[in-house]
């Protein structure tokens, strides 16, 4: 095997398996959307990986701080975008629409912008292929999402709430596309270490707004523990393994396995919330990775 076939399978499987973890950020949000309010649950997400990452990147952060100082302008857009606004996008946008719109909105919109702004920014080549894969994953996503019936995607109506979703998306799609251009100085672990800062510094006023209108927080065991694994799990461990995908596959194909995520949060659905699995889900699943497939075929142009 050839060390570009080898970087190929590296990044697809990392890919998936940050889709993997990233399936249950919905999942945890939904169930504790009760417990915490939007804005404090992304600010004590960040926190919590910045916290965590710290002794892993504070060697790396001394030596590069000048790397880091001249590429402040482009950390700021990839922090704001990635970190302080896409997740708590979801999560206000998660107390105002129904689940449905919520994974359908961020499901689809995504990987088209990214792959356009990969095209347009990036000079990346999108073959026919690429852009089967692509369709094939968003009829998936859309068979998945209307119960097999395609006529109830007629009747969806777009809230406010999907609005913010809406723009949740792009941001995932910006934050992707301007990944590609991370700077070579900056190694991986402090690059995340920097980006989670910023994004909670960004966060900080509206957090603190935020609690001066709610009532306080309640801590328990389950809202410790979904903290925790949004904090470790859906940020450090995915983000990390996200952004060598990326690097190894690139921005536009990457982000095509993100159409995996509400397949996983099906069968999370099922394990976890003891919910019916259909033939519905089969079908959808089976054209999802069909369109995956596909995308990854002609790896070279």
């Amino acid at each position: 095997m050839s060390a570009y076939q080898r970087n190929i399978y590296i990044g697809i499987s990392l890919a998936i398996l940050a889709a993997f973890i990233w399936s249950g950020n919905f999942i945890i949000a939904k169930s504790v959307n009760q417990q915490i309010p939007p804005v404090s649950l992304a600010f004590y997400r960040w926190l919590l990986a910045s916290v965590i990452i710290l002794p892993f990147a504070a060697k790396q952060f001394k030596t590069e701080w000048p790397a880091v100082k001249r590429s402040w302008h482009y950390l700021f857009w990839v922090s704001l975008t990635g970190v302080a606004l896409f997740n708590t996008f979801v999560y206000i946008g998660a107390h105002h629409t129904s689940a449905i719109n919520l994974t359908l909105i961020g499901t689809t919109t995504s990987p088209i912008v990214a792959t356009l702004l990969a095209r347009i920014f990036l000079k990346e080549q999108i073959g026919w292929m690429r852009w089967t894969g692509l369709l094939f994953c968003i009829a998936g996503v859309l068979f998945l999402l209307s119960g097999g019936n395609w006529q109830n995607l007629l009747t969806l109506t777009f809230s406010t709430g999907d609005l913010w979703v809406m723009t949740a998306a792009c941001c995932f799609a910006v934050y992707n596309t301007l990944v590609k251009k991370k700077p070579v100085s900056i190694s991986p672990v402090n690059f995340l270490f920097v980006i989670f800062s910023i994004g909670t510094l960004l966060l900080l006023p509206f957090f603190l707004w935020e609690m001066n209108r709610t009532t306080g927080i309640v801590w328990n065991r389950e809202l410790l523990f979904s903290v925790l694994y949004l904090g470790l799990g859906a940020s450090v461990i995915c983000f990390w393994i996200w952004n060598i995908a990326i690097s190894k596959i690139g921005a536009a194909r990457t982000i095509l396995f993100g159409n995996l995520i509400p397949v996983f949060g099906t069968i999370g659905s099922v394990v976890y919330l003891n919910e019916e699995f259909t033939r519905v889900h089969v079908i959808g699943m089976l054209i999802v990775f069909t369109g995956i497939v596909l995308a990854n075929i002609r790896l070279r142009h």
